[in-house]
């Protein structure tokens, strides 16, 4: 071989043009997020409760319970498994203009988690396709932006007839503007309580650190 040709290969070998990256490990904490993320998941920033719309009373074996779902990491599970806490469901996506929501996601789930809580993500790329990436990609970004500790299941459909069994359950109920049916948005918000009767919807404007959010978290705790 020519020694220009040696000398070439040797550069680009050297240079790290056949280097890979490392694999993500979700077993590794995830870094330190700085600046305004980090301020804006801290719970210590979280407001006090203000006043919590009215919930909607449900049944307490709706289907969505045990409605069989993948986490991001392709493990079965279902909602069942969190029986006895209460939960924030949100429909998320990683290039919204509400992506910012995911730190004051991330505070409530620092504050509330010890006291029987959890936020539960569905990435969902219905929305101007704000979600487009692999699971692998959702959960690095997630992780490595917002420092995302709380559980996140596979990417779905929440409105159309692909629809998830757990979005079928939601959709029909009522926010506190008399809104039912159709998903309007990434980032709408339904806050279940631990034991199962009651359900509050939220906008996707309405951030997850707004008072009444807040304050509904804390209604919906285990007693």
């Amino acid at each position: 071989m020519p020694r220009l040709a040696v000398a070439l290969l040797a550069v680009a070998t050297l240079g790290g043009c056949s280097k890979k990256e490392p694999a993500y490990d979700p077993s590794i904490p995830p870094p330190a997020i700085q600046g305004a993320h980090a301020a804006a998941a801290d719970p210590a920033n979280l407001p006090p409760p203000g006043t919590a719309p009215a919930p909607v009373p449900v049944e307490k074996d709706l289907p969505m319970w045990n409605a069989a779902i993948k986490t991001l990491q392709g493990q079965d599970t279902n909602l069942a498994s969190y029986k006895g806490k209460a939960l924030l469901l949100v429909n998320v996506a990683s290039k919204c203009g509400l992506t910012p929501q995911y730190s004051a996601l991330e505070a409530l789930q620092k504050k509330y988690e010890a006291k029987g809580f959890t936020v539960i993500g569905f990435p969902c790329n219905q929305f101007g396709k704000q979600e487009p990436g692999s699971a692998k990609e959702i959960e690095t970004f997630c992780s490595t932006t917002y420092g995302v500790t709380f559980p996140m299941m596979e990417k779905v459909d929440v409105n159309g007839p692909g629809r998830h069994e757990i979005y079928k359950t939601l959709t029909p109920l009522a926010d506190a503007k008399g809104h039912t049916g159709d998903i309007r948005w990434n980032f709408e918000k339904f806050v279940v309580s631990a034991d199962r009767s009651k359900i509050t919807r939220f906008d996707p404007q309405v951030a997850p650190d707004d008072p009444t959010v807040v304050a509904a978290i804390e209604n919906a705790l285990p007693k």
